[in-house]
């Protein structure tokens, strides 16, 4: 078997590396074009997001091409998770650092490969460059959702409650186990970081029941100001009331000052739950936690450890 070239050009990179990410769809044109054509579906909207991870901002220096490519992956599908949409298809771009090698770029691919092979995602197209900078990828993917019935952050009414999905904070210690600051005998909290977990199962839920969502990538308080900005609504949150993992509920008890810990864990980020506004009346859907409520007059409340707290920014901002 001969050994792989130490090199491809752009078009030889997209044939040999991205191709196979096509998976015959007709659409695609086997990515040799410039464009591509998105199928439609009778009764169905498109929903499309865009999101860009870059090194040492979403990911540490030196993290393995295999992993960034699997959270590029997760983090746009949980956009889409929070709109209550199917993912099908997505373009790439992708910008190789100086240092990246032809093997680097193909583990980097094996990992977007198995993560779109998974989710059952064809890649329709994108672009490759190269940059003096760090590594930076970005996805923008598309979904299904039943015309109409995309579930926006605006929409929370006064009465609601909020609810979030799943545990909070594990990714803001996997992070800080990383560093180095966290104890992670078993991999659990690192494993909530690199690998986050698109809520697609809670589709059907979010239909039924969600009257404003989105996912928890800045960090809860944060993600759940945007539904309110959105709604021209106020709310109350209750992190007394924040489903924790063992690992997680393990850490608070060993803090001593739990109303700041409790703050750390619910402006972290990066755990990719999703929080959204039920009516009052509806039954708890399983799974998820109710941790607050929507009030008429703007404006955020936040309480922990049985008083009332300084927020600040609410989790992690650019700019």
């Amino acid at each position: 078997m001969s050994e792989p070239p130490r090199s491809l050009d752009e078009f030889g990179e997209i044939a040999r590396l991205f191709l196979p990410l096509a998976r015959g769809a007709p659409g695609a044109f086997e990515l040799k074009d410039d464009a591509a054509v998105i199928p439609q579906r009778a009764g169905h909207d498109i929903v499309v997001t865009k999101d860009a991870i870059v090194e040492s901002v979403h990911f540490p220096t030196g993290e393995a091409p295999d992993l960034v490519a699997r959270k590029l992956v997760r983090v746009n599908l949980s956009d889409l998770a929070a709109k209550a949409a199917e993912p099908f298809a997505a373009f790439l771009a992708v910008s190789w650092p100086a240092h990246y090698t032809l093997r680097d770029r193909e583990r980097f691919v094996l990992g977007l490969a198995s993560d779109l092979e998974a989710f059952d995602v064809d890649l329709l197209g994108g672009d490759t460059t190269s940059t003096p900078g760090p590594f930076t990828c970005s996805l923008t993917a598309m979904g299904w959702v039943p015309a109409g019935r995309m579930i926006r952050r605006a929409g929370a009414r006064p009465g609601d409650r909020v609810l979030v999905s799943g545990a909070i904070g594990d990714a803001t210690l996997g992070l800080a186990a990383i560093q180095g600051e966290v104890s992670d005998p078993d991999g659990r909290l690192v494993h909530r970081y690199r690998f986050p977990e698109p809520r697609l199962d809670l589709r059907a839920t979010l239909r039924r029941h969600a009257t404003a969502a989105a996912d928890v990538s800045d960090g809860l308080i944060a993600d759940a100001r945007h539904i309110a900005e959105a709604s021209g609504v106020g709310l109350m949150l209750d992190l007394d009331q924040i489903p924790l993992s063992g690992a997680a509920a393990t850490w608070l008890e060993r803090q001593e000052d739990v109303a700041s810990s409790l703050l750390r864990l619910a402006t972290g980020g990066d755990d990719y739950e999703i929080v959204c506004t039920m009516p009052s009346g509806a039954t708890r859907p399983r799974g998820f936690t109710v941790i607050g409520e929507v009030r008429e007059t703007p404006g955020l409340e936040v309480r922990a450890a049985g008083r009332t707290v300084d927020p600040g920014a609410g989790g992690w901002t650019h700019g």
